[in-house]
């Protein structure tokens, strides 16, 4: 069963940064879609990036420049580094990878900035 753990979130001062790290197991691996999402208190859930299997990405408006997704094959991993973070980033952070016809959820990973 493919499972998702993202990792890393936590308390950060605007302008600081941060790597979100989503491991991926259970079969799947290799060139996949997957993308990062966000809930912040009070909002909808938001696409953030998302990198196909061919490696392109895109972003939310409100992040380019400052977000970058990335995955290294090798450890079957998928990265959102976040950098000059703004308190409006606060939010729950969830990876996702679509596998055979169903979409797959990380238990998601907090990230709060202070102002």
């Amino acid at each position: 069963q493919v499972q998702l753990v993202e990792s890393g979130g936590g308390l950060v001062q605007a302008g600081g940064s941060l790597r979100l790290s989503c491991a991926v197991s259970g079969g799947l691996s290799g060139l996949y879609t997957a993308a990062w999402y966000r809930q912040g208190p009070g909002k909808q859930r938001e696409l953030v990036a998302r990198i196909s299997s061919g490696g392109s990405t895109d972003y939310a408006d409100s992040v380019k420049g400052r977000f970058t997704i990335s995955r290294d094959m090798r450890k079957n991993t998928v990265y959102l580094q976040m950098s000059s973070l703004k308190p409006e980033d606060t939010a729950v952070y969830k990876c996702s990878a679509p596998y055979w016809g169903s979409n797959y959820w990380g238990q998601g990973t907090q990230v709060t900035v202070s102002s």
